[in-house]
């Protein structure tokens, strides 16, 4: 069984109503360290964990015996998704966290030229998109295509991969991936 601890840190995090950078302050660690660790991007030490928790103030014990209520929340105003994302690529979730989902849903804007980064994103799971609007070029692996308005992409996520608006006009994608890796 493995354990969604960037999303158990996000959700003890919003339930005491502080930011990331204002939980970085109380436990001495880095804001950096705490988005890595919420994106699931950096697994902390136990050590480095226990004194993130002492930010809040909640021991490891607590921490991980804590089971969230599923959301009961159905549907989601354009106003509602919650922006994970930074300029000039944005993410808007459905949902405001993914502590205990499954499946990560996404509306992605890329401005003309912004793509994800030179170095390929890979993390477990799959996902797949649908490019609403504008061109989008996606790498996977070694192949390469520019998808237009209503084509689809699909993979497994352990394949190197990457995404970048081609064109004069901002793409957007709906997109989904399982687990949450965000």
């Amino acid at each position: 069984m493995s354990v969604d601890i960037g999303g158990r840190l996000r959700f003890v995090r919003a339930r005491h109503k502080l930011s990331q950078r204002e939980l970085a302050k109380r436990s001495g660690v880095t804001n950096s360290t705490i988005s890595l660790i919420e994106s699931n991007q950096m697994n902390p030490s136990v050590g480095a964990l226990k004194r993130i928790l002492d930010g809040l103030p909640m021991g490891l014990a607590e921490f991980f015996a804590i089971e969230p209520e599923r959301p009961r929340k159905a549907f989601y105003r354009s106003d509602e998704l919650t922006e994970i994302g930074k300029q000039p690529i944005s993410y808007r979730q459905v949902g405001d966290t993914m502590f205990g989902r499954s499946l990560q849903i996404l509306k992605e804007r890329y401005e003309p030229g912004s793509d994800t980064g030179r170095v390929p994103l890979t993390h477990d799971g799959e996902e797949g998109g649908i490019v609403v609007s504008g061109r989008l070029e996606v790498t996977v692996d070694d192949e390469r295509r520019i998808l237009d308005p209503g084509d689809a992409y699909y993979f497994e996520s352990r394949r190197p991969h990457r995404f970048r608006c081609v064109g004069a006009k901002a793409c957007e994608v709906i997109s989904a991936c399982t687990p949450p890796t965000f």
